[in-house]
């Protein structure tokens, strides 16, 4: 007798339901809202301005996903959404879901478009704007953008903080450094370390206000530039977060190439991406952003841990190694 049930099928095709339903949730500010007191239905109904039809189910599904708690008629944060979900506080990820909730739900639409043509669907498609210029032309644009990097990259950044021997170096450099997450976190965690955020010159305000608020603008500086175009500066490791899948081939090897021209001799260049598992088994996520990277670049994909070490060794990195970071996430070290 078969044991086959569609249980799978049908959680991960009707998937969108529950993924819409928390967007939705940090659209409205629930998680904010409940980190200043505890509520009940009437109550939340009224500051988020929900209808009477939806209000109850919509929080009551909330609590069946587990980012809500309800005790006698009261809703609270779970644990996990009270850190990470509040805007008021610097743990915050939600930018990320802020972004994905504007845009990328929207896109990822057009799904079967982009894997039968291999072409993006963002707001490039069909020779619209191109989206990297068009948020770093818009501040406020660019200020969600950035928050919403910081989100991606904060639970790696403290990872990368405990597990790369910075006892060993001095300077370091995060290339394409967004708000300024990596550095901050890497200064905080290591007082020993000076390094640079290095990004596009409209980026310097913003970073330099999360730097400074994160107490580490004596040991952080902001250098404008674009990586592709311009000379980066001499430091001892360099880190590409999220960065490298963005682009293609060939423009994937100019850039470590040129990171292995900028590093000190005994230097170290650290890459981390949603790092695809060799055998493209297991690592679903990072299998998806690659999609992604279909959905929102020209030619960018993410790749698994012997593909960015064959490119490596290819640039003239002696030794290479894979480290798993926190879930998807893991870094390649090449060290020069």
């Amino acid at each position: 007798m078969s044991t086959a049930t569609p249980e799978h099928i049908m959680q991960v095709g009707m998937g969108f339901w529950a993924s819409k339903t928390l967007l939705s949730a940090v659209e409205l500010g629930v998680f904010s809202t409940l980190a200043d007191a505890p509520a009940d239905l009437p109550t939340l109904q009224k500051k988020l301005a929900l209808h009477q039809r939806s209000a109850r189910d919509f929080l009551d599904a909330l609590v069946a996903l587990k980012f809500l708690e309800r005790e006698n008629g009261i809703y609270s944060n779970t644990p996990d959404t009270d850190l990470f979900l509040d805007q008021a506080k610097p743990t915050y990820i939600g930018g990320i879901l802020e972004m994905a909730n504007a845009r990328l739900y929207g896109f990822w639409g057009s799904l079967t478009e982009a894997v039968r043509t291999g072409e993006l669907q963002n707001e490039s498609k069909g020779g619209g704007e191109n989206v990297f210029e068009a948020l770093y032309a818009d501040p406020d644009r660019l200020r969600g953008f950035l928050r919403a990097m910081s989100g991606v990259s904060a639970g790696a950044a403290h990872a990368i903080a405990g597990s790369f021997p910075w006892r060993d170096y001095k300077t370091f450099m995060d290339l394409g450094s967004a708000q300024g997450m990596v550095p901050a976190t890497l200064a905080r965690a290591h007082p020993h370390l000076t390094g640079i955020g290095f990004d596009l010159p409209p980026v310097k305000p913003v970073f330099e206000e999360f730097i400074a608020h994160r107490g580490v603008e004596d040991r952080v500086r902001f250098q404008g530039g674009n990586f592709f175009e311009d000379p980066l500066p001499k430091v001892d490791v360099i880190v590409m977060g999220h960065i490298l899948h963005d682009w293609d081939l060939a423009q994937k090897k100019m850039l470590l190439g040129k990171a292995f021209d900028a590093l000190s001799k005994g230097g170290a260049v650290v890459v981390y991406d949603a790092i695809i598992d060799d055998d493209r088994r297991e690592n679903a996520f990072g299998l998806m952003m690659s999609l992604n990277m279909l959905i929102e670049t020209a030619g960018g994909f993410d790749y698994t841990g012997e593909d960015c070490q064959a490119w490596m060794r290819e640039v003239g990195f002696s030794k290479t190694r894979v480290v798993p970071l926190v879930g998807p996430d893991s870094m390649v070290i090449g060290l020069k």
